[in-house]
C-alpha cells in the first residue's frame, strides 16, 4: 500500500519528536536517524503529491534539486545535506550533541519550509 502525502508529513514530525527525545537522552545515533528520516518523509510528502518518483537516496536528492528550482530557495538543498549527514552520523557516530542539535534545527526548518510545499501543484 502507498503512502499518502500527509501521512509521510505526519511521520516526519513523529521522527523529529523522536529524534528530540533520543537527543535529551544523549543517544547521538538514534537522535540522527530521526532526524534524516524526518526530512526524508517530509520530501517524500511533496514528491508524492506532485507524482514524483521518490525511492532511494538518489531520488530524495533529485526532488530537492526540483524543488529548489521551483522555489528559489537554494537553502533547501543545504538543510537537506545537513539531514544526509546526520544519516551519515547514525553509521559512524562522530558527531559531539551539539552538532546533532544544531542539524536538528536544521531539519526543523527544513520542515517548516517544505510543508507549506503540499498542495501547492
Amino acid at each position: 500500500m502507498l503512502e499518502s502525502p500527509n501521512r509521510y508529513a505526519a511521520t516526519s514530525r513523529v521522527f523529529l519528536a523522536e529524534a528530540l527525545q533520543y537527543l535529551a537522552l544523549n543517544d547521538l545515533q538514534q537522535a540522527s536517524e530521526k532526524g534524516w528520516g524526518a526530512a526524508a518523509q517530509m520530501v517524500k510528502a511533496v514528491a508524492d503529491e506532485r507524482g514524483w518518483p521518490h525511492d532511494g537516496h538518489r531520488r530524495l536528492y533529485g526532488v530537492v534539486g526540483a524543488l529548489v528550482s521551483e522555489t528559489g530557495d537554494p537553502h533547501l538543498s543545504r538543510l537537506f545535506q545537513v539531514a544526509g549527514n546526520l544519516h551519515v552520523n547514525f553509521y559512524e557516530n562522530w558527531f559531539p550533541a551539539d552538532t546533532v542539535r544544531l542539524s536538528l534545527e536544521d531539519v526543523q526548518e527544513l520542515l517548516d519550509k517544505l510543508e507549506p510545499l503540499m498542495g501547492t501543484n
